[in-house]
């Protein structure tokens, strides 16, 4: 389990939606310093937040971030691209290399750059990775494909990191209620309320979070028949 109070906490895409109330939810729970990293940092009224500017696709900026934050005992690969249209065929070449180097290799390459410090500590220290619940439902063509391989991804770095005390939390969520979601109806969880969920189960220990009926629906249907998880392909349309 890695406790929050008193951590040094690295929060990616911090300048809004999820990653402005992991900031202010870690603040809460005692944590010595958080540095708010996004493309362009944005400034914080409070002294125990460090903007950093940390652009995951780039690895330059990402071994800058590596050497500007040596103290991080706690690393949240938050920052993700969506896309514009759900059918893969349709999806522009541009958003494919988008997400891929943004939900899959930044958090990847992130994450391998700071595990050598992690894991230097001795315990006490995660990595939280925000996955989804489009991670086992691929109906939003290249979002889900990068999801799912970040999700596995996570589980290989859990593997190699639990020797070293470092504990790896996966997170999966459906709609979550900030401006990305704003154009639909569905249900929504509240940001506040999936940060909270996601720092409880990092300081019981637990390895992942399902954040709402969505994501727990998507987890059980690994098991089903491809055509009870996706009806259409019984159905022939």
């Amino acid at each position: 389990m890695t406790q929050l109070k008193s951590a040094v906490v690295l929060v990616t895409g911090a300048n809004g939606g999820i990653g402005t109330h992991l900031v202010r939810e870690a603040l809460a729970r005692g944590a010595a310093k958080v540095y708010a990293s996004a493309r362009t940092p944005r400034e914080w009224d409070d002294e125990r937040v460090v903007p950093l500017q940390l652009d995951v696709t780039d690895s330059a900026s990402v071994q800058a971030a590596v050497a500007a934050a040596p103290d991080v005992t706690v690393l949240i690969n938050n920052a993700g691209a969506g896309v514009s249209t759900p059918g893969i065929l349709e999806q522009s070449d541009e958003e494919i290399r988008n997400n891929v180097e943004t939900n899959f290799l930044g958090p990847l390459f992130l994450s391998r750059a700071f595990a050598g410090q992690l894991a230097a500590r001795g315990g006490n220290t995660a990595i939280i990775d925000i996955h989804s619940a489009l991670s086992w439902y691929a109906v939003m063509g290249i979002y889900s494909a990068t999801k799912a391989a970040l999700w596995s991804a996570t589980n290989s770095l859990r593997l190699e990191l639990q020797p070293a005390g470092v504990q790896v939390v996966g997170v999966h969520v459906g709609w979550v209620d900030t401006a990305m979601a704003a154009a639909t109806t569905d249900p929504k969880v509240d940001p506040a309320d999936l940060v909270a969920q996601i720092f409880d189960a990092t300081e019981a220990g637990e390895f992942e979070v399902l954040a709402d009926e969505t994501s727990a629906n998507a987890k059980a249907g690994l098991s089903a028949d491809l055509e009870a998880v996706y009806p259409q392909l019984a159905t022939g349309k």
